[in-house]
């Protein structure tokens, strides 16, 4: 038995709020009806979650609310309790607040103290930099037991009370993409029966040189006097850029592990659409893996997606079965995926 070996006991999820499907939210902005195909054509994502009710603005669940339901299923399916945990670790483009950071609120609500805790601000890689942190400060120290999070509250961002029926689909297109959602998971030393192995993390800055893909301000609504948008993404160069970053990363783990692609049982490509997610796959070509794919469901959740894959892969994984995941990050590109193995 691998004694530095660092096992992912179990992971949990929460979709806040009620679906809000394509028709719905072309209904609520008024948006001319010819957009509900659109969406299907270029996006190809059905659905999504928001902690904001977009009928009235309310804010129905905070991030913190989030991670503390997402952490606390992660940490019932493992078996633990909060004493248990040795290490706190939180990947998120979008805190509920710059201090106290989110994951300190959410280690209060589960009794979670006197641990190493980290958050890390990234955009979809930071899950998979928070898997890394945490795989990495395990196998080195003195902790054993790990909890990972991973959430996104980006419905925050929008401006309920805009009339956005006269602008570009680039400034719309983070409404479709988007959805809110927290996820968990808990890593261990310390081997459990069907408990897959994490064999490798990767994580590559790759953005010298490139103008972001996207950017974000720290405040949903710019002022009055100024004209910018808080929210900018540049598609076409994400569309473009993604697939190719996607081939790298998953290259760059097979070549670490000594893997060949007809090794993958499962994949769990990046999930930024419907659409995006599907044209990834078939650059990718991996063949005989089975892919685990949420985003048409429950749309984008940035640093939640890793964890929503999670949980619907453990069931499934048999003795001998290798997984691979990957994410890009479109801000300033960084590219990452890890590996899973159950022996």
């Amino acid at each position: 038995m691998d004694g530095s070996a660092i096992h992912l006991l179990a992971a949990g999820t929460v979709l806040p709020g009620p679906v809000l499907d394509n028709a719905s939210l072309i209904r609520r902005f008024q948006l001319p009806a010819v957009w509900e195909q659109w969406i299907d054509t270029f996006v190809g994502t059905r659905q999504r979650h928001f902690c904001v009710d977009v009928e009235t603005g309310e804010r129905r669940q905070t991030m913190a609310d989030l991670g503390e339901t997402a952490g606390a299923r992660a940490m019932a399916a493992a078996g633990l309790r909060a004493d248990d945990i040795d290490l706190i670790v939180m990947g998120t483009a979008t805190p509920d607040r710059l201090m106290p950071a989110t994951v300190n609120e959410i280690a209060e609500r589960l009794g979670i103290d006197r641990v190493p805790s980290y958050q890390l601000q990234s955009g979809c890689t930071g899950a998979v930099q928070a898997l890394g942190v945490a795989w990495r400060m395990l196998r080195s120290g003195p902790e054993r037991t790990a909890l990972v999070l991973g959430a996104e509250t980006s419905a925050k961002f929008f401006d309920l009370s805009a009339d956005i029926t006269d602008r570009p689909p680039a400034e719309l297109i983070n409404a479709l993409l988007f959805g809110d959602g927290g996820g968990a998971a808990v890593l261990t030393k310390e081997p459990a029966p069907a408990s897959p192995v994490l064999r490798e993390v990767y994580v590559e800055l790759a953005g010298l040189g490139r103008p972001p893909g996207q950017t974000m301000d720290w405040y949903g609504t710019a002022p009055a006097d100024d004209d910018r948008s808080p929210v900018n993404e540049d598609y076409k160069t994400i569309e473009e850029t993604v697939p190719k970053m996607a081939v790298e990363a998953f290259e760059r783990l097979l070549d670490t592990l000594g893997w060949d692609e007809t090794d993958v049982d499962y994949l769990l490509p990046p999930q930024l659409s419907g659409r995006m997610t599907r044209r990834i796959t078939e650059t990718l070509a991996v063949p005989g893996a089975h892919e685990v794919t949420l985003v048409d469901e429950i749309g984008n959740t940035g640093n939640a997606v890793a964890f929503f894959q999670l949980e619907h892969l453990l069931p499934r994984m048999s003795d001998g079965d290798r997984a691979i995941g990957l994410s890009v990050e479109s801000s300033k590109w960084i590219k990452a995926g890890f590996a899973l193995e159950r022996s």
